[in-house]
């Protein structure tokens, strides 16, 4: 079965799917190129570089190509640069914001590809495509490095993939509609075949894993509002940090560019800092609600707006997450799936006691789930800028998540408890 017609000229023979997966992430990868470079030619132009070799512009390119899909990059830094020998260190902290530019490109390809496809027939565009984008990523690896900087050609060609990919199958699966369109099995009738305990376990275990990321959803848009008061609140020392630093127009929109580009890798900081984890910004610092101490910071206008040490409402932040739970524990009441206090009252005659535990476990559950989406959530936020003790940057993953999963699980046990009195029943 195709996924979508598409209409064919007299005489001309369709182009291979595995050709047009090569034509489709091609183009992705130098229009997400294009994005890297303008910007940087304009700054070439405006005499922002002391080195004027345009091949040294094209390697610079080159790497902050690889840096938004996520490759790390080895730094090394000469003689009395940063210290009196030479020093080594890996930038791997990526601007996700700029990382969903070859994202939503690999998206519009998967659509295109699965429009022009069979349903057994995807694989052969996903892989010319993939294929396509490995050979551009250690292409870029190979010719990007320097006296200064190296990058990993296997690291050049795989990570790349991961943002790609992603895209590719998404695009694809919109497009298609359906998984059963997309890769031809029929998961539906998979589970119809199943045992009916089978069905309402794995139903239970969805719901959970749907009310999870519900948790973390709402937890981070709680983290965003907190960021946007941030910003608005400091407006007036993000705008005297960019006066003094005098970097002109062209710079100061670059500047601009990038801090939009790490506006999610914020996003990821608040979210540790509304935990209780904190987060960090250089190695022996924490910035939380309960604690701040922080050394001298670079010239990042956005810096201006960390959260200063002794606010009276920081504590109340911690109340975010547990805000989120509740959210997540009356999406759950709501979707009327818990088999699991089903089952657990027919082996149990003793509501007063089946009830607390299974909403107790509920919460368990739930919180792990979200626990773990935050800490990937500040895995993929953080990272190193590669010299001096700014090596360590961002939410420690293991603390968010425990913290966030705590919560969380604290927020679903009353959600789900306080839900029905929430509900109103239609007259």
């Amino acid at each position: 079965m195709k996924l979508f017609t598409r209409p064919k000229s007299p005489g001309v023979l369709p182009m291979p799917l595995w050709l047009q997966g090569v034509v489709e992430l091609g183009q992705a990868a130098v229009l997400s190129a294009l994005m890297i470079f303008l910007p940087l030619i304009g700054v070439w132009f405006a005499d922002g570089f002391t080195d004027r070799d345009f091949a040294s512009l094209a390697r610079l390119g080159g790497q902050g190509w690889l840096l938004i899909h996520g490759v790390p990059l080895n730094l090394t830094f000469p003689a009395g640069t940063v210290g009196p020998a030479e020093t080594t260190g890996v930038l791997s902290l990526f601007p996700l914001g700029l990382t969903l530019i070859p994202f939503f490109l690999s998206w519009r390809a998967g659509r295109r590809l699965a429009k022009a496809s069979y349903t057994d027939q995807l694989w052969q565009a996903l892989l010319g495509a993939l294929g396509i984008y490995a050979v551009l990523g250690g292409a870029a690896a190979y010719f990007s490095a320097n006296d200064d900087v190296a990058v990993s050609v296997t690291a050049g060609a795989l990570v790349p993939l991961i943002a790609a990919g992603l895209g590719l199958v998404i695009g694809a699966r919109r497009e298609a509609g359906s998984w059963v369109r997309l890769i031809g099995v029929d998961l539906t009738d998979w589970i119809s075949r199943t045992s009916q305990h089978s069905r309402w376990a794995g139903s239970y275990v969805w719901a959970v894993i749907r009310a999870g990321a519900v948790g973390i959803t709402a937890a981070l848009g709680f983290s965003a509002l907190l960021l946007t008061a941030a910003l608005v609140m400091s407006w007036a020392e993000i705008v005297a940090v960019y006066q003094h630093l005098d970097a002109g127009l062209i710079g100061g929109a670059v500047l601009t560019v990038v801090e939009l580009g790490l506006m999610p890798n914020f996003l990821g900081w608040a979210l540790g800092w509304t935990s209780g984890a904190g987060f960090a910004l250089g190695t022996g610092s924490l910035i939380s609600p309960l604690e701040t101490t922080v050394g001298p910071l670079p010239a990042v206008p956005v810096l201006a707006a960390l959260p200063a040490g002794g606010m009276e409402y920081a504590v109340a932040a911690l109340m975010l997450p547990v805000a989120a739970g509740i959210l997540a524990g009356w999406w759950f009441l709501r979707e009327g799936e818990n088999h699991f206090d089903e089952w657990l009252s027919l082996k149990i005659r003793a509501r007063w006691f089946t009830a607390p535990v299974s909403t107790l476990l509920l919460g368990v559950f739930v919180g792990l789930v979200t626990g773990i989406l935050a800490a990937g959530v500040v895995l993929i936020t953080g990272g190193s800028a590669g010299i001096g003790r700014f090596v360590d940057i961002g939410a420690d993953p293991l603390w968010t998540g425990l913290w966030i999963a705590a919560e969380v699980a604290a927020g679903v046990v009353v959600g789900y408890a306080v839900g029905p009195w929430l509900e109103r029943e239609e007259r």
